[in-house]
């Protein structure tokens, strides 16, 4: 297997609901093949599960590293991060598909019943970045103690962030 197959599969599979992909080979001693290959692409979120799905189906076993997320202003981007052909002589294949969310409708469907793992990094993104995953088996906090405000979420950068929680360092006064 190769990187550029992969990225042509999913083209191919996914063919005007993937954006903005793109292949890099990132040098790295360490690896047999002495480089990494990354594939980096936007997915539509009405796609993102079925496009886990045959990364399932497709490459066997793929390692799911971890969902990150922020907050660019007007959106909410989601980062999903799987490994294929996780640490074989012939060359790991690091995949990355990004889901931008409104932030007036900031909701996903979970990945669980696929990876089951998934469910820390989605329970992150819910208490963080405030968005829903529909479906979650779990969705009680786990990152944010039970005494913090609800409605406000950390990596925010709006109303809905902790600017109003934080002080004012000068003037001890709440912002």
């Amino acid at each position: 297997m190769n990187a550029s197959a992969v990225l042509s599969g999913f083209r191919k599979k996914f063919k005007g609901k993937i954006t903005n992909a793109k292949l890099q080979k990132v040098p790295h001693k360490s690896r047999r093949t002495n480089h990494l290959s990354r594939i980096w692409f936007d997915i539509k979120r009405d796609s993102l599960k079925d496009a886990v799905r045959y990364l399932c189906e497709k490459y066997p076993d793929p390692h799911f590293a971890v969902c990150s997320g922020y907050d660019t202003g007007d959106k909410i981007e989601l980062l999903y991060h799987f490994t294929v052909n996780y640490a074989s002589k012939l060359g790991e294949i690091v995949i990355t598909m990004k889901v931008k969310l409104s932030k007036k409708e900031p909701f996903v469907d979970t990945i669980t019943d696929l990876i089951p793992g998934a469910i820390i990094s989605e329970r992150e993104m819910q208490e963080m970045l405030g968005i829903i995953v529909r479906d979650i088996p779990d969705s009680r906090r786990l990152f944010l103690d039970d005494s913090y405000p609800k409605g406000l979420h950390p990596w925010r950068k709006d109303e809905t962030g902790p600017d109003r929680l934080a002080r004012n360092l000068n003037t001890g006064r709440k912002l």
